[in-house]
């Protein structure tokens, strides 16, 4: 693989992880209502749910879902469900008191969900997206050199892929999170937190109606 290909991969790789999706949306939706302590359970759900849709896309499963449209529906309602129900919620989180300092009990209060709990989440609605799957199997072909041995092309762009991934998801969650710090009167942090959850079921009801490429 030449240096013009994987410059090439890593810039249209940048720009499409950089276009706000369901998975980036989770990310700051839960730095918002739980701050910076969560950042690192939402990265490592997104690197490892990205980790698993590429290779899972690589042993064929994006292939078939291309192909199979009744998996391909299963899992968007599956999908689209669990963002409905992951919106829903984030609409009913409760809140920190006025003037509660950070880890607080007001803070307990409004981040109750554990950071492996959160972690699991991001990972689902990252892995177990059926237009992902088959985005990989589309995207990646277009960037091999087929003169050259496939197996090292493909380890090299799924690690280049997922260090991209995980940089822009942290980037995402720590923009949110020091917004959230200028965030104290419960009023608004009821506004975001709802206004994430509205967000996220309109994410859930998109993903309902996505169609096979």
């Amino acid at each position: 693989m030449s240096l013009e290909h994987w410059l090439a991969f890593a810039a249209a790789s940048a720009v499409l992880l950089a276009i706000p999706g369901p998975t980036l949306l989770l990310v700051v939706s839960y730095a918002l209502s739980h701050g910076r302590r969560i950042a690192t359970a939402t990265v490592a759900g997104v690197a490892l749910g990205d980790f698993t849709a590429m290779t899972a896309s690589m042993l064929g499963l994006g292939a078939l879902l291309a192909t199979s449209a009744t998996l391909f529906t299963t899992l968007k309602w599956m999908g689209a469900a669990y963002l409905v129900y992951l919106g829903i919620k984030l609409w009913r989180a409760p809140v920190r008191s006025l003037g509660t300092e950070e880890g607080g009990e007001g803070e307990a209060s409004a981040g109750r969900e554990r950071p492996l709990c959160i972690f699991l989440h991001t990972y689902v609605v990252t892995a177990l997206n059926p237009k992902g799957l088959v985005f990989f199997v589309a995207f990646l072909p277009q960037f091999l050199d087929t003169a050259r041995p496939l197996l090292p092309q493909l380890a090299i762009f799924e690690a280049t892929f997922l260090v991209l991934a995980t940089l822009n998801a942290a980037l995402y969650a720590l923009l949110a999170s020091a917004a959230r710090s200028s965030i104290r009167k419960p009023n608004v942090q009821r506004w975001v937190n709802r206004t994430g959850g509205s967000f996220m079921i309109g994410a859930g009801v998109l993903a309902a109606g996505w169609r096979r490429a």
